[in-house]
C-alpha cells in the first residue's frame, strides 16, 4: 500500500540499499541451515561470567553514572586504556586522539559525513569491506578500485589510482573482509610512501589485526606512518585514521569501537557524532573497560586465536578435500573470512540458490565489489560454526558446487 511518504525520501535514499550480509542472516533462523554468511564471531568465546561480574561491578560501584549521559568522546580510562594497547602497537597517542564509536560501522559513516561530498572519490581495495560501501554509497561517493591478491592490495597498480584524484584511501590491512589476505610489510611502506606522496590520506580499518593466530606481527599502517613521519608520540599529526572494534575481541553486541586520528579531527568527530547520537552508551562502555582490565582481554584474545584457528584449519581441509579442483580459496593467517574463486564460467549468486537448497549459506563476492564484478567469487565465514558443523557445511557446499559445475 502506498503512503504519503514515498515521494518525501532525500535523494541519497536512491542509493541506499539492504545490506546482503543482513539479509543472508535471516538464514540462519531456517532449520537446519548451516550459514557461512554472517561476520559472526563464536559464541562460545564470549566471555559471558566476566561480563557478568562486570556489569554488577559497574553498577554497584558507578551505577549512577553508568546510566547517565556521558561525554561525545567516550568514558575516559576507556579511552586511556585504548592509548595504553595502541603504543604496543606503536602507535604513539594519547587519550585525546581517541573517540569512541557505537561499533565500527558509525565510525565509518562519521567519516563520510566529515569529508566526502557527493562525487568525490575513494580508492578501495577490490575486493573490500560492503559496510564501508555501504555507509558512504549515503553521501554520493564513487569508488576507484585497486586490485588485492594474497598480499593484500598491489600497490604497485596505487600510483594509477592516485592520480585520478581521491579523497582518501581506505584499507584493511588484516585478514581482510572479505577476501582474508593480508598486506605484505613491503606493501605497507608503499602504500604510505605514496601516499605521502601524493597527499591523500588512509583510513586504515583494522578490526581483525590482534586475530593473527599464524605468522609474525606486522606493525599497522598508522604505525608505519609515524616512523615515516619521525612522529615522537607528543603531537600524533600522521596521514592516517586508525579504526577498530571490541566486536571481535569481546562481544558485538554492545557496539564499542573507537577512532584514532589527529586532535583536529577527532574534535570534528565529535562534532558529527553529537548530532549523530550525542555519545556512545556510557553503561557499554564502562562494562567493556571493566571487562577488559587487569590483563584479562590478552588471556581472552588468546582463547578466540586458538578457537579460530581450529575451525580455519578445519575448514581447508575439508575444502581440499570435498571441492572440485576447479575452485580455489585464500589461506587467511588470521581473522574470520576466507574467499572462494569459482570458474569464471560461474555465477555464486546463481550457486547461492542451489546452496541454500542444500541448506547451506554463503555470500556472493560480487556485493564486495564497489565497481562491479566478482561474480565467481564467494565469502565464506569459518569462525561461527564448530568443526563439526563447518565439516558438513563444506560437504554441502562441495555437493551444491558440483550440481552447478557440471549441469549441462
Amino acid at each position: 500500500m502506498e503512503t504519503p511518504w514515498e515521494y518525501r525520501y532525500a535523494h541519497r535514499m536512491k542509493a541506499m540499499k539492504s545490506s546482503i550480509i543482513r539479509e543472508l542472516l535471516k538464514l540462519t533462523q531456517q532449520p537446519d541451515m548451516i550459514s557461512f554468511a554472517g561476520g559472526l564471531p563464536a559464541p562460545e568465546v564470549f566471555p559471558i561470567a566476566r561480563f557478568q561480574q562486570a556489569c554488577n561491578t559497574v553498577l554497584e560501584n558507578n551505577g549512577a553514572q553508568a546510566l547517565q549521559y556521558g561525554t561525545t568522546e567516550g568514558y575516559q580510562p576507556l579511552r586511556e586504556m585504548i592509548a595504553e594497547r595502541s603504543l604496543r602497537y606503536g602507535i604513539n597517542i594519547s587519550a585525546d586522539n581517541v573517540s569512541i564509536t557505537s561499533g565500527s560501522q558509525q565510525a565509518l559513516d562519521l567519516l563520510g559525513r566529515l569529508f566526502l561530498n557527493r562525487g568525490d572519490r575513494i580508492i578501495v581495495e577490490n575486493p573490500t569491506y560492503l559496510g564501508a560501501i555501504q555507509a558512504w554509497n549515503a553521501y554520493g561517493a564513487d569508488y576507484i578500485t585497486v586490485p588485492v591478491d594474497e598480499q593484500g592490495m598491489i600497490t604497485d597498480e596505487l600510483e594509477g589510482a592516485l592520480r585520478k584524484g581521491a579523497k582518501f584511501i581506505y584499507v584493511l590491512p588484516n585478514f581482510q573482509n572479505p577476501s582474508g589476505s593480508t598486506l605484505s610489510l613491503e606493501r605497507r611502506r608503499e602504500l604510505v610512501r605514496l601516499a605521502d606522496q601524493y597527499g591523500v590520506p588512509i583510513i586504515e580499518d583494522d578490526p581483525y589485526g590482534q586475530l593473527r593466530f599464524e605468522g609474525e606481527h606486522l606493525p599497522s599502517v598508522a604505525a608505519i606512518d609515524s616512523e615515516f613521519r619521525g612522529n615522537n608520540g607528543d603531537d600524533y599529526s600522521g596521514n592516517v585514521i586508525y579504526l577498530s572494534t571490541f566486536s571481535k575481541l569481546l562481544a558485538p553486541g554492545t557496539r564499542i569501537a573507537w577512532a584514532i586520528g589527529a586532535d583536529n579531527v577527532i574534535r570534528r568527530l565529535v562534532q558529527a557524532k553529537q548530532g549523530a547520537d550525542l555519545h556512545t552508551s556510557t553503561f557499554n562502555q564502562m562494562a567493556i573497560y571493566e571487562t577488559s582490565k587487569d590483563g584479562f582481554i590478552d588471556q581472552h584474545v588468546n582463547t578466540i586465536r586458538a578457537t579460530y584457528k581450529e575451525r580455519r584449519d578445519a575448514m581447508l581441509e575439508a575444502m581440499e578435500e570435498l571441492f572440485p579442483e576447479e575452485v580455489s580459496w585464500t589461506h587467511p593467517h588470521g581473522g574470520m573470512f576466507l574467499f572462494g574463486i569459482l570458474p569464471q564460467s560461474m555465477d555464486a549468486t546463481e550457486l547461492f540458490k542451489t546452496a541454500v537448497e542444500r541448506k547451506v549459506a554463503f555470500v556472493p563476492g560480487s556485493a564486495f565489489h564497489a565497481a562491479g564484478g566478482g561474480e565467481n567469487t564467494m565469502r565464506i565465514n569459518f569462525s561461527y560454526c564448530t568443526p563439526e558443523v563447518i565439516r558438513e557445511g563444506i560437504s554441502r557446499l562441495g555437493i551444491a558446487i558440483k550440481e552447478e559445475l557440471y549441469k549441462k
